[in-house]
């Protein structure tokens, strides 16, 4: 099933993981720490997903300070205000609309951003035909970055909220990698 399948039959809680899942491994770019989005993940495991979660949104974006970015000039620059664009756009009072627009567009948005720092090319020119199963000649950055979303979504399809554990964990793992990628790009600037 491809991606975009997947977001399509996914239920509120998991386009809600899937989103900050996608989130969760781009910030790096945002100069969060690895447990800063730790308390819209406990949310999503409790009875009431929704009862803290604008609250706890709140608490995050003050953090992470989500006003407006810089312009970009580097890919770097491009990146993080994608993933600001992210941050941003987290519904505080979701809806299972307003969650599956903000789950498809943090898809395409962090596959975007493993594309622009990705040091191999990816050969497409979009991340659409990669999210609907057009794999041929992917980068592997946005390979990989691809076989999470795809693996979150499957975990929590099937477990339900006993997948938020190993999608985060899967998530960890992406955020890991990227954060190698940014520092790797930080040192060749030097």
């Amino acid at each position: 099933m491809s991606l975009v399948e997947l977001i399509a039959q996914a239920d509120e809680r998991g386009l809600a993981a899937s989103g900050l899942a996608c989130l969760d491994r781009c910030v790096p770019l945002l100069g969060g720490d690895d447990d800063i989005l730790r308390p819209l993940w406990a949310s999503l495991a409790e009875p009431d997903a929704w009862g803290a979660w604008g609250e706890r949104l709140e608490q995050v974006r003050a953090k992470l300070d989500a006003d407006a970015p810089e312009p970009a000039v580097t890919e770097e620059d491009e990146a993080a205000v994608l993933a600001r664009r992210m941050l941003g756009a987290v519904p505080a009072q979701p809806s299972a609309p307003e969650l599956r627009s903000w789950a498809d567009a943090c898809s395409v948005a962090a596959l975007q951003i493993h594309r622009l720092l990705d040091a191999a090319d990816d050969g497409e020119s979009c991340v659409t035909a990669r999210r609907e199963g057009r794999t041929d000649g992917m980068s592997p950055l946005v390979a990989a970055e691809l076989r999470r979303q795809v693996a979150i979504l499957e975990l929590l399809a099937g477990r339900g909220t006993g997948g938020l554990r190993p999608a985060l964990d899967v998530s960890t793992e992406g955020r890991r990698v990227l954060r190698a990628v940014v520092s790797r790009r930080a040192r060749g600037r030097t």
